[in-house]
């Protein structure tokens, strides 16, 4: 006869809330993890995007035989180049033109955009939605399709070629995009605030004014940024209007000054291109916060 033996399986002990194994310590582990792999991306695209930063800071404090080399960090860091960048002939003249591009494009194109994007949001007219879809097809236009009659105008009956006006002047008419963009944010505005000022007695300037422009802050600043960006960066419209004019000349196209037709200064190059970039993340720095709340505002509402 044959006896079996019966073991009884001990029963699992629970694991302390403090031990590697347990619930609490997993999921501080994975909380842990994901930390370190969502900085360790945010850094990666950091980089990504600073590298070319630096590397033209290194380029433009290197003498011009090491930045024709390809070696990375100078060996002698020569500071000098930015003095050479500003005692260029006309680099004054040229930075005082893209800040009077830029900040009097700015300006008209928010004082001509807001009234526009106010009456496409608050009015109801016959021929509103036809007006809304122009200002769209306006976007979709590229400006090369009409540059050659542009120029015929400027040059034989305005006679202001060569010269940074033909640029400056159309922006008081309005622009299609910060039309577009602003009328959409001033949609989010809740219309019991416009009835209100009504009720009490304000016209629509004064409504616009007092009311509305307050309110739409965050993206009259958006609007503004991107003029204001795009006016300094532009070199399309300067070269086709100013060229013939060094004085006229604006800092985008004026760069290609420190280019020869047999050889480039890359210090020079780097050292005017990091001053004529400057400006522009100074501003975005300090205007970053109207720029992002402007822009998420910004709703599709129709």
């Amino acid at each position: 006869m044959t006896t079996t033996t019966l073991t009884r399986r001990r029963p699992a002990r629970a694991t302390a809330p403090g031990t590697a194994g347990s619930p609490a310590a997993r999921a501080r582990r994975r909380r842990l993890l994901h930390w370190i792999a969502v900085h360790a991306l945010a850094i990666a695209a950091a980089l990504f995007f600073l590298l070319p930063f630096v590397f033209v800071f290194l380029t433009s404090v290197m003498t011009d035989d090491q930045a024709m080399s390809g070696e990375l960090w100078p060996h002698q860091w020569k500071w000098s180049n930015y003095t050479a960048v500003f005692t260029t002939p006309g680099f004054l003249d040229w930075w005082r033109n893209s800040l009077l591009y830029a900040g009097l494009g700015t300006l008209l194109t928010v004082c001509s955009a807001v009234p526009v994007a106010y009456a496409l949001a608050r009015f109801r007219f016959r021929g509103r939605r036809t007006a809304m879809i122009l200002v769209i097809a306006t976007m979709m236009l590229p400006p090369q399709v009409i540059v050659i009659p542009m120029y015929l105008v400027w040059a034989q009956q305005l006679h202001l070629t060569g010269s940074i006006w033909p640029l400056v002047i159309p922006m008081a008419f309005g622009d299609a995009y910060s039309i577009f963009l602003l009328r959409q944010f001033l949609l989010t505005i809740p219309q019991e605030y416009v009835e209100s000022a009504k009720v009490d007695g304000c016209g629509e300037l004064r409504t616009l004014l007092r009311v509305v422009v307050p309110m739409a802050r965050p993206g009259i600043a958006a609007i503004a940024l991107f003029q204001f960006f795009y006016c300094w960066n532009d070199y399309f419209g300067p070269q086709i209007y100013a060229a013939q004019n060094p004085a006229a000349w604006t800092l985008s196209y004026g760069l290609e000054s420190f280019k020869s037709a047999h050889s480039v200064n890359w210090n020079l190059t780097m050292a005017a291109t990091l001053l004529v970039m400057a400006p522009v993340i100074v501003v975005f720095f300090f205007a970053q916060k109207a720029f992002v709340e402007g822009v998420t505002l910004t709703g599709v509402k129709g």
